[in-house]
């Protein structure tokens, strides 16, 4: 696999070679010791996956405060996003940007995002469906997130307000700047 920076370095665009015939194609989606050679070195402890039905579905911006902050490794298993992961390490000289790359299942790009960031996306296609691997386990106690449409983090998001599909916790989220230092 080959691992590159984005605009954050700390966020990391992971790229499975493929190997294919007339069958169709085998990757290896996960491999320790590449990612480790990479500088990527979380012992990743839980799988989720999320399916959403309707485009325009937004999941997001999710975090775990310290002691449970966690990094997590985003993959696409049908359709595609906008993902988004935001920067909320006060010390960080990227704190408050962003980076936004846009997953799909065909190519086959992951995502990692380290603690200290909010990640979220948009669904670009209805019928998405997406897998993350995580480093800490869920902890609702320490569960955050800042609104998705934050204008203080200018994410380029392809809907607006009214097309977008959201959890009430999402709909309801304060700005960043309301929820005090994090990290």
């Amino acid at each position: 696999m080959e691992v590159f920076e984005t605009a954050i370095p700390a966020v990391r665009r992971v790229v499975p070679r493929r190997h294919g015939d007339a069958r169709g194609w085998f990757c290896e989606i996960y491999r320790a010791d590449q990612l480790a050679a990479a500088g990527i070195a979380n012992v990743l402890v839980q799988d989720n996956q999320s399916f959403s039905a309707p485009a325009h579905t937004i999941r997001g911006l999710h975090f775990q405060t310290p002691p449970a902050a966690e990094a997590k490794l985003v993959r696409l298993l049908a359709g595609s996003i906008l993902g988004a992961a935001v920067d909320l390490r006060r010390a960080s000289p990227t704190y408050g940007r962003h980076v936004a790359v846009r997953l799909d299942a065909t190519g086959g790009e992951q995502l990692f995002v380290p603690a200290g960031f909010a990640h979220g996306f948009c669904t670009l296609e209805s019928d998405t469906m997406v897998a993350y691997k995580f480093d800490a386990y869920y902890s609702p106690a320490n569960d955050r997130n800042p609104v998705w449409n934050d204008p203080d983090l200018a994410i380029a998001w392809p809907i607006g307000e009214a097309e977008a599909a959201l959890s009430d916790k999402d709909r309801a989220a304060p700005r960043l700047a309301d929820l005090g230092p994090v990290f």
